[in-house]
């Protein structure tokens, strides 16, 4: 019974397997290649994928089908192709079809032709031309075809060819091309970015005044050869350049087709070097980290080192960091040069009022003051001016600096090294244990830090360190957002100094000129208020045209052309006062903070930077590009208006907030 039960079962499977699969999908599975089950999912791969029958099969196995049912399977198609459009099949595995010669036809007949209706030329033969379609059916494809061949008075003759053999077909004859073109692009690359040592020569010429300076960076240099001399010399040009220029920042920064320099000078960007080839991009880099001390082949890390150098017998510092970007390193330097940089808060701060606070509250014996500011904004030099200020030998100074940027004789100066946990806030906590009267902490960036330097100022240290914020008042929601206590940082705070740097007209080519009502006004400045005040503009030239002024000697000999010479600086100082502490304690927002402060006499950046303009010393675009913001200037208005509120019949100073005069109960005040 066992053994009829299994012999219908065999002769039903058979059945199924010769009336569900094709020819071949039946001896795939006789020879148990596949089994009934995958090779219906074979063929729903097939249908709603588009897979071809063979990847579809492997894949659902696993296992690379023999050749030679491979082979079988093809000739089954080409079979079945031949039969079904009714003319001759190709077969490319046995005619000798190169893609040299399908690029000659395909000068007849377009590449996106062939890749929208899926054939491809083969041959000509007399007056023909032979092309194998996946569809010679397709009646688009042939009314293409004859309207193409019609003006070459060619005639169509069609062959019928497997997917698969035109997707090998096109695709060798593609990557043909893309080969080329690849090499094609390389070939130009590389004349683009030829560079001659000439070229290298013409740019880096000139006197070498950089010498070594007698410190602990020793150059690498032995025995170099011609063209790893010119790239010494292209980089001691930019140095020497830098330093000529009197810039702040360099700035190396590889680009997709070129190097481009960038210094910045009087707080701009400009590109004082012509745009250097990307070929020498890695030898530039390279010589930059080698002089700073860096790990040249480390290039997936940003590093930070440092430069000497002696220029004109005065000893400068570069601060380099190195940052990995997608087209190489770039490399910045900021440069420290202590020689021209002159300290004391006479020299930096122009207002006589904001100067003499600044030091009464400098002179106290304890307590933190801030300076705030951008980056580059010369908060460093305040300090070290406060500094200069109160060094004497009768006081203990010690900084925490990360670098050190200025040499002060007489003074504790720590290095922060983070590789050996010497941060602020450990150096804090040691300073404290050497007696000092005075401590610098050049950066408050966690609330560890600051609530150290905090419990510093209350246990009678004066602490001065920075932050970065916008504005004075910003600097106490800044100090409660790191989780600082606001009864601790409204007992400890003597004041805040904001501070941006402005570029200073030039005294030799500056423009007088009258600011109509509307501009004024925008400043909330009136016109008759300003009747004596002289304003200037900047007389720049296009840098386009300064080259050919240049030549000629037609620019203007101080700013050469630039309008502006020299950067003056724009300060606001919030001075802690009853009133303003007990708002701090409250949580009272940045706004109502700069309101009160404002109303106590509180010169606001806006307000410093304008009377600036007054003076001659800036300009209004100046103002625009550095300090104008609305809030600053609602600030002002809204002092004004509470400052010029009388009673009319006592004649008393009231706050816009009063409905009633609280010294004589009169109900009405006017403006």
């Amino acid at each position: 019974m066992t053994n009829l039960s299994s012999g219908a079962s065999k002769a039903r499977r058979a059945l199924v397997v010769q009336t569900n699969f094709s020819p071949f999908g039946n001896k795939l599975i006789q020879a148990g290649h596949v089994s009934p089950d995958q090779m219906s999912q074979a063929q729903e791969a097939c249908r709603t994928k588009g897979l071809p029958l063979i990847e579809a099969i492997e894949g659902i196995t696993g296992k690379p089908l023999p050749p030679e049912f491979i082979l079988q399977y093809k000739r089954q198609q080409l079979f079945e192709l031949k039969i079904l459009y009714g003319v001759e099949s190709f077969d490319p595995e046995t005619a000798e079809i190169s893609p040299g010669q399908i690029k000659r036809l395909l000068e007849l007949v377009s590449v996106d032709s062939c890749r929208r209706y899926r054939f491809v030329p083969l041959t000509t033969q007399e007056q023909t031309l032979v092309v194998a379609m996946v569809d010679p059916d397709n009646l688009e494809a042939q009314d293409e075809l004859r309207r193409i061949l019609r003006s070459q008075e060619l005639e169509l003759q069609r062959r019928a060819i497997t997917f698969d053999d035109y997707q090998q077909l096109i695709s060798r004859y593609l990557d043909e091309q893309v080969k080329k073109e690849a090499e094609n692009q390389r070939r130009e690359q590389e004349e683009k970015n030829a560079i001659t040592l000439t070229d290298i020569n013409q740019l880096a010429g000139g006197e070498d005044e950089l010498e070594e300076a007698p410190a602990e960076h020793q150059e690498l240099d032995t025995e170099p050869d011609t063209e790893d001399k010119s790239v010494i010399s292209l980089v001691n040009k930019i140095l020497r350049k830098a330093l000529t220029d009197a810039v702040s920042d360099i700035h190396v920064e590889p680009q997709e087709e070129y190097l481009r320099i960038r210094m910045r000078k009087d707080g701009v960007l400009h590109e004082p070097f012509p745009r250097l080839p990307k070929a020498i991009v890695p030898a530039v880099t390279s010589r930059f980290k080698i002089i700073a001390d860096l790990d040249i082949a480390e290039r997936r890390q940003a590093q930070d080192g440092r430069i000497r150098r002696i220029f004109q017998g005065r000893p400068v510092d570069f601060r380099v960091n190195s940052l990995p970007t997608r087209y190489g390193e770039k490399i910045v330097l900021r440069i420290l040069d202590n020689s021209s940089t002159q300290l004391g808060l006479d020299k930096l701060i122009t207002d006589p009022e904001t100067l003499q606070k600044v030091r009464d509250v400098a002179s106290r014996p304890f307590g933190l003051i801030l300076v705030t500011g951008p980056t580059g904004s010369g908060k460093s030099t305040t300090l070290y001016s406060i500094l200069a200020e109160r060094n004497d030998p009768g006081v203990n100074i010690s900084t925490a600096e990360d670098p050190i940027e200025y040499a002060l004789e007489g003074i504790s100066q720590c290095q922060v090294i983070r590789e050996k946990d010497l941060t602020f806030a450990n150096i804090l906590r040691a300073f404290l244990r050497q007696d000092p009267d005075i401590i610098l902490v050049g950066e408050t960036r966690d609330k560890e830090t600051a609530k150290t330097a905090i419990e510093a100022a209350l246990t009678g240290h004066l602490v001065l360190t920075t932050l970065h914020t916008n504005d004075a008042a910003g600097a106490i929601a800044r100090l409660d957002e790191m989780g600082v206590e606001p009864f601790m940082v409204s007992g400890a705070l003597l004041g805040v100094l904001a501070q941006r740097l402005m570029r200073r007209v030039c005294g030799e080519c500056r423009i007088p000129y009258t600011p109509t009502r509307e501009e004024l006004a925008r400043y909330g400045m009136s016109s008759s208020g300003q009747v004596d005040a002289t304003f200037y503009k900047a007389n720049t030239i296009p840098a386009s045209d300064r080259k050919d002024l240049l030549n000629s000697g037609e620019l203007c000999p101080k700013c050469n052309g630039v309008g502006y010479k020299g950067r003056v600086g724009v300060y606001e100082f919030l001075q802690t006062t009853e009133e303003l502490a007990v708002l701090i304690n409250e949580g009272a927002p940045t706004e109502r903070i700069k309101e009160k402060a404002v109303e106590q006499g509180m010169t606001t950046l806006l307000a410093y930077s304008l009377s600036l303009v007054q003076q001659g010393y800036t300009t209004f675009e100046e103002v625009d590009r550095v300090t104008f913001t609305d809030s600053g200037l609602e600030a002002e208005l809204k002092a004004k208006r509470k400052s010029s509120l009388t009673c009319n019949t006592c004649g008393a100073g009231l706050n816009s907030e009063w409905m009633d005069c609280p010294y004589c109960m009169t109900p009405r005040f006017q403006d």
